[in-house]
């Protein structure tokens, strides 16, 4: 009977496909506030007369309060669920994106993006545990995937968006771009409350899903449907050693990601010399790729890898090591050159995303993901902290003005290396949760 129920549901498109479109949608809405700081950082170091030293402290300083408040993310996501702590994050960061056109000040800027990264920083962890709530285990590689698109269609999207509005609205201007900003996350608010749903069982008392969709959910994933109900403390994953060389290899990534994400407006501006409209094309293309990168890379695990993950993860970070280098290379006026290596960048820093994110529910049951991707991605996040703020002071000024970005470049291309190195040995099987369980 269960196969039957897995073949029919798998046909139906199912209330958890719009679940995962909610927190997809809300992640893009997320990504807007987070990115547009990062597209402007070029003309608001001008404005505010900032050093390339300030700018690394401001992309840096906004991980290190996002890794602080995975902490309480991942504890409030298990304790008072994903829907209540999701809430709270969206309108902290709606609110401090609409005070962001105000700054005037370095102190000011630094205390904003703390109180951003404290906001946004309770999105992420209950977002992943939503995905491990409301999908099965033959699906998590899939649902991870998609969501995580939103790293890349966010990004792809935003630079062309922002730029635009300053462009063309507002003559040029950065601060009215942050008040317009406000409103995508009021409507965020609303989708939130009137379609999301902690656990699979709340929409199946108000007749939004089957029957079948219910216990494809709650029992095609095997020991899942004998373990439902149950609690487990963290030292399911906590004495595991396996967890600790996945979150090194998550920090690793972030470290490449945002390291790359935050630099890429000034590095577009500063050494190649483009102006607002070209580099947000150009800002944009990593990213424009990258979606299919991660579809892709959840793809490839489940189906050609049969959920191992490590295999992904390789390829992905193998990838990395000429095409980061060979970014800074590139010499000024070679744009179409410029162009085909940011699009290889944003393929393979990329491919990994989505299997990376899924190995917490391929490995631990769903009651401790939310306590073990939290802090996870918090000491993840202090990689995101660190890059910039390394990067920072790899910039070489020139005599004319201009930046030299190719240490940068060579820094991200050696911890792609550390990172092959590091998937190398992961295994994706699941813990024995009979021996490592125990009661919360």
């Amino acid at each position: 009977m269960g196969n039957t129920v897995v073949s029919e549901t798998k046909r139906l498109w199912g209330y958890r496909w719009t679940i995962l479109f909610i927190i997809w949608l809300l992640y893009i809405i997320n990504y807007f506030d987070r990115i547009s700081v990062l597209i402007f950082l070029p003309y608001i170091q001008k404005d505010l007369n900032l050093t390339p030293v300030e700018i690394g402290w401001l992309g840096s300083i906004f991980f290190f309060g996002y890794a602080v408040a995975q902490l309480s993310s991942g504890y409030l996501s298990d304790k008072i669920g994903p829907k209540k702590t999701m809430n709270i994050a969206i309108w902290v960061f709606t609110a401090v994106t609409f005070l962001t056109g105000f700054v005037r000040t370095f102190w000011q800027f630094i205390i904003l993006r703390i109180s951003l990264a404290l906001g946004e920083g309770h999105h992420y962890v209950p977002a992943v545990r939503t995905i491990a709530n409301w999908f099965p285990r033959h699906e998590k590689g899939q649902a991870n995937g998609y969501f995580t698109t939103t790293w890349a269609f966010g990004p792809a999207i935003i630079p062309i968006v922002v730029t635009w509005l300053s462009a063309e609205i507002f003559d040029g201007a950065w601060r009215p771009v942050f008040f317009v900003l406000a409103v995508p996350g009021l409507v965020g608010i609303y989708l939130l409350q009137k379609f999301m749903a902690d656990v699979p069982g709340e929409m199946l008392q108000k007749g939004k899903m089957t029957q079948d969709e219910y216990e494809l959910i709650t029992s095609s994933v095997g020991e899942g449907a004998e373990i439902h109900g149950k609690q487990f403390s963290t030292k399911i994953f906590l004495t595991d050693l396996q967890y600790y060389l996945f979150t090194l290899n998550f920090f690793i990534l972030l470290m490449i990601y945002w390291g790359m994400t935050t630099w890429i407006s000034t590095f577009l501006v500063k050494q190649h010399g483009m102006d607002v409209k070209t580099m947000g094309f150009f800002a944009a293309m990593p990213y424009l790729i990258a979606g299919f990168a991660m579809w892709l890379g959840g793809f490839v695990a489940d189906k050609l890898f049969q959920g191992r993950m490590k295999a992904v993860s390789i390829i992905g970070f193998l990838g990395c090591i000429p095409v980061l280098y060979f970014i800074g290379q590139v010499p000024k006026g070679e744009t179409g050159l410029l162009l085909l290596a940011l699009a290889f960048g944003g393929f393979f820093v990329n491919f990994p995303w989505g299997v990376m994110q899924a190995f917490p529910s391929l490995r631990y049951p769903k009651e401790v993901v939310g306590r073990a991707m939290g802090i996870t991605n918090g000491i993840g996040q202090f990689g995101s902290f660190v890059s910039p703020l390394i990067s920072g002071y790899l910039v070489i000024s020139l005599p004319d003005g201009a930046y030299d970005f190719s240490r940068v470049f060579l820094f991200w291309s050696l911890l792609a290396f550390c990172a092959a190195v590091s998937a190398f040995f992961l295994k994706e099987s699941p813990v024995d949760f009979e021996r490592q369980a125990g009661v919360a």
